[in-house]
């Protein structure tokens, strides 16, 4: 068997598109050295990778869409200076490494202190990084 890297590549990509049967089908291709896999190879890695990236955008449109967010917020659009918000804390939370651990964050403040801003772009960081709880 020859060990080629962008047939491996394609052969991860399409098991994580979950198209298993086409993935062994591929490993069989590369066993043989099918010169006709090997000339298909670059077409075949662009398409699985356009397929990926196609999946990723639509399913952060889907998180995005059921999370139901009022309005799109960032951390750029923050003014900390016009809050009383610690801005360290809020930085570390925006890595959501709180998700790694399954723990929750519960924002207390007065109205108008920015609680609402601060939620919605946590919960934006992590559909558009794939955080999962």
């Amino acid at each position: 068997m020859r060990h080629d890297p962008a047939a491996g590549a394609i052969v991860i990509m399409l098991r994580s598109l979950k198209m298993y049967g086409m993935a062994q089908a591929v490993e069989d291709l590369i066993e043989q050295g099918a010169p006709a896999f090997e000339a298909a190879t670059p077409i075949l890695s662009q398409v699985l990778k356009a397929e990926l990236a196609e999946r990723e955008v639509r399913s952060i449109a889907y998180h995005m869409k059921a999370a139901r967010f009022p309005a799109y917020k960032d951390l750029a659009g923050f003014d900390f200076a016009a809050s009383e918000i610690n801005e360290a804390t809020v930085r570390t939370l925006h890595r959501c490494e709180f998700l790694d651990g399954a723990q929750n964050v519960v924002l207390i403040g007065g109205p108008g202190t920015g609680k609402t801003h601060v939620a919605t772009a946590l919960g934006i960081q992590a559909i558009e990084h794939h955080r999962r709880k």
